[in-house]
């Protein structure tokens, strides 16, 4: 059933219950391939990267990379899971053109990694667990390009273009189990799981999760059930979502489209369905298949994966501390609320704050430049904080030269721009640009007699008492020597000249 105006958010709360379940594929970051050994590096000419086995010729054999298994059972411990003693392969069977061998090596019902949770942690600080269900291994598919057409899909295309250097990369599908109980808040736990989920996945090393290079991207799952029942409904699910913001859009939407139709008396289709970023909304792919028609079956060619409890063990004691114990951590040692470590754990700063502070600067100055000037210049020139052309060490100096006096605030941040012009490190702009603070009371001496000379008035009530009007005398000060002169020190002299006690 078309809906052709959606009811709102709220309404579509007050009849029905959201149910959701999200599944992530992680491209892990080996060199290699799953099954081959081709390299996964991105940027090279399409069709580049293929053997015979990734492109599924007859009588290639597989092998599995011991790499991505030891990666997939990280990220099973990570999350809390058990992890299998023996598990094997499947083929997925389906025909599409950028999968080679038409069928997908995966794992069906013995995946490495099963029945765990993820602890995540809402804006409020409410925290809510999202229960996996499974993390297995398998492959990722080449890439399609459809050529002519207005949208850039398969239908309406005039001819496709294939590359198949992405088939065949180590994917771990992540499952969650039906996530229940988040009524209006779906869509922000929604959003906070994938948010943590990269986070975890970037502090184990097993991938940069990168969600705008496809590097990570979630398939959400959603059905609507009216308040107070328990049996689901029937579920979209919306594919290939990747971004955070774009997760918590989805569901938003598929919540009210869901409420629309039902309100209306029609009945949900269950369907695959595309996002749009434009206006965040989404529309029908294709009928959903269930598991039986795949036509799983162990795959042949591989061998069963039994990995020992020694290794398993051993692999358990190299995992880092886990992003939500850290984030609590730092939290505490900064002083911070839990809104402002949210802020900065949005902006991308926690990692950059924390090396600012092992360069030698402490926190507060840390998190001041990485989230107020710094920010901003990442905001005007739409890329991310870690992008910017400054490291950890420098903004570090530049703390250091506040701290000592050498800077002022003012002259800090000409120095921040001149690092991010490329003019060099943060003492060769201060060299280059003539940016220290004048703090000898020979070079003072003058713009202060100047100032009190053109300004006898406020002079005059100085002298009689308000010495809060010195503030008016220094900022003349500041204007003559281009902000250069040591604020602190001014006040002193004028207060010296004038012969009041500050």
């Amino acid at each position: 059933m078309t809906v052709t105006e959606l009811v709102s958010y709220e309404d579509a709360l007050a009849s029905y219950d959201p149910v959701m379940g999200l599944e992530v594929h992680v491209e892990l970051g080996t060199k290699t391939k799953m099954f081959c050994g081709c390299s996964t590096e991105l940027g090279a000419d399409p069709n580049t990267q293929t053997c015979p086995v990734c492109l599924g010729m007859p009588g290639a054999l597989p092998v599995v990379n011991a790499i991505g298994v030891e990666s997939a059972i990280k990220i099973g411990l990570a999350l809390n899971c058990e992890i299998a003693e023996w598990c094997r392969f499947a083929r997925k069977n389906y025909f599409y053109p950028d999968m080679p061998k038409n069928f997908q090596t995966s794992q069906y019902d013995e995946p490495i990694a099963f029945n765990g949770y993820l602890d995540v942690q809402l804006e409020d600080g409410e925290v809510f667990r999202v229960e996996i269900e499974r993390a297995h291994m398998e492959e990722d598919t080449g890439k399609s390009t459809h050529v002519g057409g207005a949208t850039g899909r398969i239908h309406g295309a005039q001819h496709s273009l294939l590359d198949y250097n992405r088939a065949g990369i180590p994917l771990i599908e992540i499952v969650t189990k039906p996530i229940e109980g988040a009524g209006e808040r779906a869509p922000e736990v929604a959003k906070a799981y994938v948010a943590e989920l990269r986070e975890l996945i970037k502090a184990l090393d097993v991938s940069e999760a990168r969600m705008e290079m496809g590097q990570m991207r979630c398939d959400v799952n959603l059905s609507l059930r009216p308040n107070g029942t328990e049996k689901f409904g029937t579920r979209s699910e919306t594919k290939n979502v990747n971004s955070l913001r774009s997760v918590e859009r989805a569901v938003r939407f598929e919540v009210q489209r869901h409420a629309s139709v039902l309100s209306a008396g029609g009945t949900i289709v269950q369907e695959t369905r595309h996002f749009h970023e434009e206006d965040g909304s989404t529309t029908s792919g294709r009928i959903k298949e269930e598991a039986e028609d795949y036509r799983y079956f162990p795959e042949p060619d591989l061998v069963p994966v039994a990995p020992s409890r020694e290794w398993v063990e051993e692999l358990r004691g190299t995992l880092p501390e886990l992003p939500r114990v850290r984030r609590n951590r730092l939290r505490e040692q900064w002083g911070v609320t839990e809104h402002d470590m949210q802020s900065i754990l949005n902006a991308g700063a926690v990692d950059l704050i924390v090396a600012t502070t092992e360069a030698g600067a402490d926190s507060a100055a840390a998190r001041k430049w990485w989230m107020g000037e710094l920010a901003r210049s990442a905001n005007e020139s739409g890329t991310d904080l870690a992008a910017l052309p400054i490291t950890p060490a420098q903004v570090a100096r530049v703390a250091a030269l506040v701290a000592d006096g050498s800077l002022n605030d003012k002259l800090a941040r000409q120095v921040i721009e001149g690092v991010l012009a490329g003019e060099g490190g943060p003492d060769e702009v201060v060299e280059k640009r003539g940016l220290k603070v004048v703090s000898d009371d020979s070079a003072l001496g003058a713009a202060v007699d100047e100032a009190i000379a053109a300004n006898a008035g406020i002079a005059d009530k100085i002298r009689a008492g308000k010495v809060a009007a010195a503030g008016a005398l220094v900022g003349a000060v500041m204007k003559a020597t281009r902000g250069q002169a040591d604020a602190a020190r001014v006040r002193e002299l004028i207060l010296e000249r004038l012969g009041v006690e500050g």
